[in-house]
């Protein structure tokens, strides 16, 4: 993805124009034909923008693709493309940061969109997803799809562009309740728990107890709870003085959860239970069925911490 400097392009940088398309789906815009090319067209098939540069490399690996997808959608949606070089009134209207960039507009708004070059299998998704075609919108095969591309780009980091799958698979299925999940889970990696939250609302009432979304709430709650506790080198302070101090025990479990070591979160907390499972109405081991349900029934920590807990508790 490159930046764009103030002049347009990146210094000392060129291109050549790349030889214009052949396809009747495919047009170039200026600044005077923008209006008509993409807001008013998109009011009678949706319309694909591709804002680019000819010394964008990530764009000259996108367009081409984007046009073969836009070429196989037969007419269902149309693709312009802008020169920012050319147009830089457009960028700075739309605040264009970075190419490529891609919106998409129906009925003269922009209504999806993406940065930078993604893999073919992806764009050929956005496409039939916003041309509504036979493997585009509505379906379980393609929700099942879409879902796993937006597991697959979480797991790896892309939280932006899992966020933009979740958002698809939701504006076809209003409420679906992985989706949400997922969503949701992308706001609390952001840190933006109020999102996550409110975005944890939108689920459909017979998705409210599925499993991934029971899981970010669980997430949440831990979240939520870990801003209240202490720094952990304190609260080791007091256990030193106090191994008995289990208060300062849960709120240790809490403060190193919050920084990502669970396991350590997980080993406090079964000592508290392990020392006094009574203790604040047995509110270590009900922490624990929290982080059992945010981590899921298949984690490898889960099934370890259970088994330890289960041997604590019928010894």
């Amino acid at each position: 993805m490159a930046l764009i400097g103030t002049s347009g392009r990146p210094l000392g940088q060129s291109g050549s124009q790349p030889a214009a398309s052949t396809s009747p789906y495919v047009k170039d815009a200026s600044l005077a034909t923008f209006a008509a090319d993409v807001l008013e067209a998109s009011r009678e098939v949706p319309v694909i923008v591709d804002f680019w540069a000819p010394w964008c490399g990530p764009c000259k690996q996108l367009g081409p693709a984007l046009e073969k997808a836009v070429d196989d959608a037969k007419g269902a949606v149309r693709l312009v493309k802008v020169n920012i070089d050319e147009n830089q009134e457009i960028a700075r209207q739309l605040r264009i940061q970075s190419i490529p960039t891609v919106y998409a507009f129906k009925n003269g708004q922009p209504v999806d969109g993406f940065m930078g070059a993604i893999p073919e299998s992806q764009i050929k998704t956005f496409v039939q997803t916003l041309a509504g075609g036979e493997a585009g919108h509505g379906g379980a095969d393609h929700a099942a799809e879409v879902l796993a591309m937006a597991d697959e780009a979480f797991a790896s980091g892309d939280v932006g562009q899992a966020a933009q799958a979740y958002a698809h698979v939701l504006q076809d299925d209003p409420g679906h309740p992985k989706a949400v999940a997922g969503l949701a889970r992308c706001y609390l990696k952001s840190g933006d728990l109020e999102r996550a939250r409110n975005t944890l609302q939108l689920v459909r009432p017979d998705g409210a107890a599925d499993e991934a979304v029971r899981a970010v709430e669980a997430e949440l709650k831990l979240r939520e709870e870990a801003a209240k506790v202490g720094d952990t080198a304190e609260l080791q302070a007091r256990l030193a003085a106090d191994p008995n101090d289990h208060q300062a025990r849960y709120d240790l479990a809490l403060a190193l959860d919050a920084k990502g070591e669970r396991e350590g979160a997980l080993e406090a907390l079964l000592d508290i239970v392990r020392r006094d499972r009574k203790w604040n109405d047995e509110g270590a081991r009900k922490h624990l069925v929290t982080l059992f349900e945010a981590m899921g029934p298949t984690d490898p920590r889960t099934v370890a911490a259970r088994r330890k807990l289960s041997s604590i508790l019928f010894s």
